[in-house]
């Protein structure tokens, strides 16, 4: 028997087998979907039913702030003063503001101040007119100002130290300003330090508590500490110094210290 394949019936078995091939594949594809919307389905109705936990990027976190004030002894005395010369010519009011500016820091620093804290702070020479007649002034002579900057570090020997310098002065020497102030800050900042983070961290604990949660590591830390400023006392010594000066009373009180800080903790 002779089969006889002719190009049209090619046609058609070649379009039966694509039709076939099509149903199939939109069947299973049907199939799929539907299984996936089940899936999905049953998915949003178990959650719905108790909570999700849904993960932060870094976990959570608890940012307070904590601070402390710690008070400390003034350990330094800063002094300010100056000597004051009057003269015809330059030279001679130099000279003479020259004497007693030596004289004032020898006393110094037999008095206990060390050279590293004694220091001449200011030079001023002006010209000195007379403006009682109308017309050009008139030039009567110079003045000149020395200044010396010193630290006296023995509070307990200071108030000798400044009475005998402004002694040896004696009427030339103007006291500008006297101050205290607290230098040796190390163990009161540690001190604050300490009991500003206790302060931040009892407040994260309470927080992540309540939150439900417990404190976990520290994630950072910034502070800023703040140092004291020198306490200015009144002390008045002018053109009525006397050569017999007492001891200057000195009472060195008290400067605070304080330490605030940020500090970043993990709750867990």
């Amino acid at each position: 028997m002779t089969f006889t394949i002719t190009a049209r019936r090619l046609a058609l078995v070649l379009l039966t087998a694509i039709s076939l091939v099509v149903y199939l594949i939109g069947a299973t594809r049907s199939g799929g979907a539907s299984a996936a919307a089940s899936t999905f389905a049953k998915t949003v109705n178990s959650s719905a039913s108790q909570p999700a936990m849904i993960p932060v990027p870094g976990g959570a976190r608890i940012t307070v702030g904590g601070s402390a004030l710690v008070a400390g002894t003034s350990d330094t005395l800063l002094l300010d003063l100056s000597v004051v010369a009057t003269a015809s010519s330059v030279s001679e009011a130099l000279a003479s503001a020259n004497l007693s500016a030596d004289a004032v820091q020898t006393s110094l620093l037999g008095g206990g101040v060390a050279r590293k804290d004694l220091q001449t702070s200011g030079l001023d020479v002006q010209p000195n007119y007379d403006y009682s007649n109308t017309g050009t002034p008139r030039l009567t002579g110079y003045h000149v100002s020395e200044s010396v900057s010193a630290k006296l570090r023995d509070l307990g020997h200071a108030g000798d130290a400044i009475g005998k310098a402004v002694s040896v002065g004696g009427n030339a020497v103007r006291v500008n300003g006297i101050s205290l102030d607290l230098e040796d800050t190390g163990a009161l900042v540690s001190s604050a330090r300490d009991k500003a983070f206790a302060d931040a961290k009892a407040k994260a604990v309470q927080y992540a508590k309540d939150a439900g949660g417990t404190v976990g590591d520290v994630v950072s830390i910034t502070e800023d500490v703040g140092a004291p400023s020198p306490t200015p006392l009144t002390y008045a010594a002018g053109p009525s110094a006397s050569t017999d000066k007492a001891s200057v009373p000195i009472q060195p009180g008290s400067q605070d210290v304080s330490v605030s800080m940020t500090v970043v903790f993990a709750m867990t």
